[in-house]
């Protein structure tokens, strides 16, 4: 997605385009990448319209995004890119029951999806006061997860090379076997760690190992197949985690079939309401709040804590004012 991005901004020089019209290519750039990466040219058009903006899509980029998302798609097939095929299982009917499993299973996937976010952000942070010289983070990060895959390496009862790779297998596990119900966490630990001392990109396809094993872990205790909660735990987690519940909604149908599309979406939506004003991405802004209280228009993720904190601070200075003037 970020190379999609990218490339698409390219264009903006060659064609020498407005501010206005370099924001649609680029979002149309990151549809191209996600559709062309995950075989989803739907949710790859509804990724690259939700993501700049936190509850607010441009009318006028949905031509441009739909149309580079199933191009990018259709190119991808013709090289013979082939995508891995998941299998759900059994889709629990739409009942009382299931309803309330899947809501509180969203909540469970949109919290764990702030807690990657602001762990990533948080230990991100830290090394970069720890360690000024910019080159040295990853190697030290990278020396860190070698000693650490060395150290668990003969453990019995982690496998820690499930967690140092792309980690298909183990997805596509997920939604056939009941899975180590420490998966997810294991995951999140070393892919924090590896984009927290400075790796870029590599966010997406860990956020869906850690929902499906996640969903995978939940599932006996909400008494929900494995493959059912699996696949939604792979969208749930990134819905909260990257603020984007249409596309992943999609996703789920693009993936798994229409019959999970209102369990999916319960989960999403529940998932995205959670996880606040954090994700992964720092850059994205805020088009509408998603609760009552009030942010600035086009605010940064990135910004929101020290706008919360002058807010607090001119709330002081009103009470103290008041309290001088009475």
């Amino acid at each position: 997605m970020q190379m999609g991005g990218a490339l698409a901004d390219q264009l903006t020089h060659v064609f020498r385009l407005r501010r206005e019209d370099r924001r649609v290519i680029l979002m149309a750039g990151i549809s191209a990448g996600f559709a062309s990466v995950f075989g989803t040219p739907l949710a790859g058009a509804l990724f690259g319209l939700e993501v700049l903006a936190i509850g607010r899509m441009r009318y006028d980029a949905l031509f441009p995004c739909v149309v580079a998302a199933i191009v990018a798609d259709q190119v991808g097939q013709a090289w013979g890119v082939v995508h891995t095929h998941y299998v759900i299982g059994e889709v629990v009917p739409v009942q009382l029951w299931s309803v309330m499993a899947v809501v509180a299973a969203g909540i469970v996937f949109g919290l764990t999806g702030l807690l990657f976010a602001t762990a990533t952000h948080k230990l991100g942070a830290f090394v970069k006061r720890l360690i000024t010289y910019s080159p040295l983070r990853p190697f030290a990060g990278g020396l860190l997860i070698a000693v650490a895959v060395w150290a668990l390496g003969s453990n019995h009862y982690i496998d820690v090379d499930k967690y140092i790779g792309l980690g298909i297998p183990s997805i596509v596990q997920s939604f056939q076997m009941p899975m180590a119900p420490w998966d997810w966490l294991g995951k999140m630990v070393f892919t924090v760690v590896s984009l927290g001392t400075g790796f870029k990109g590599g966010e997406v396809t860990p956020l869906f190992y850690i929902g499906a094993t996640l969903g995978n872990a939940l599932a006996p205790l909400l008494h929900l197949p494995f493959g059912m909660l699996a696949g939604i735990g792979f969208v749930a987690v990134f819905a909260g985690a990257a603020n984007t519940p249409l596309a992943t909604i999609v996703m789920a149908m693009e993936l798994f079939g229409p019959e999970i599309a209102p369990l999916a979406a319960i989960a999403c939506i529940a998932s995205y309401l959670v996880s606040g004003h954090t994700g992964i991405y720092h850059a994205q802004r805020v088009g509408h709040s998603k609760h009552h209280r009030p942010l600035p228009e086009e605010i940064r993720l990135s910004d929101i804590k020290q706008f919360h904190a002058q807010s607090e601070s001119a709330s002081e200075r009103k009470v103290t004012l008041a309290g001088e003037e009475k």
